[in-house]
């Protein structure tokens, strides 16, 4: 319990962050659905998932609740943000800022140098997060979003094993709320 001006209140529940699982989909795909207008079908997610050798698809998880997911490519030094979503009841709560963190650092686990993204050209608040990483604009695919009929933003993230880089990441989980860092 936390104490404020002598008043207990709960503690908010941890985030974990783990491997996607196939016990995971309802959650994702629930998620999914609510947030793009095509959404993957599970079958896409079980290919994604089953090549463990470069790719990365993580779950946040709240209570056990499936709050946010992320996935990324890498080919050899180049890795790509496949996807970031968090459940709309959750935004705010930097749930994407700490999908985004532990998916680089997968990407430079895997032997990654730079990692690019799609992002929807009006999706401002995304802009900015993915502009706290470092990641910056370098092209637009048009209509890449057919089904909203929407340009797509090219941002791209590189020079990621270097100690700037290192301590940009450390700036980032230190402003994460107690709660939402790696324990």
């Amino acid at each position: 319990m936390r104490r404020s001006l002598g008043i207990s209140e709960p503690e908010a529940p941890r985030l974990e962050v783990t491997r996607m699982r196939r016990r995971h989909l309802r959650g994702v795909m629930a998620i999914e659905r609510l947030v793009y207008p095509r959404p993957w079908s599970p079958n896409l997610f079980i290919s994604e998932m089953a090549d463990t050798t470069n790719r990365c698809y993580l779950v946040a998880r709240q209570d056990k609740q499936v709050v946010g997911y992320g996935g990324l490519i890498c080919y050899g030094e180049e890795a790509h943000v496949t996807n970031i979503a968090v459940d709309p009841e959750h935004h705010r709560h930097k749930i994407g800022t700490r999908l985004l963190h532990d998916l680089v650092l997968a990407a430079v686990d895997m032997g990654g140098q730079a990692v690019s993204l799609e992002v929807r050209v009006s999706n401002w608040g995304a802009q900015r997060l993915y502009g706290r990483f470092g990641f910056r604009p370098v092209g637009v695919r048009k209509n890449y979003y057919q089904e909203i009929n929407e340009d797509a933003l090219i941002m791209w993230l590189d020079e990621i094993r270097t100690p700037a880089f290192a301590h940009r990441m450390g700036r980032i989980i230190e402003d994460l709320p107690e709660g939402i860092r790696p324990a």
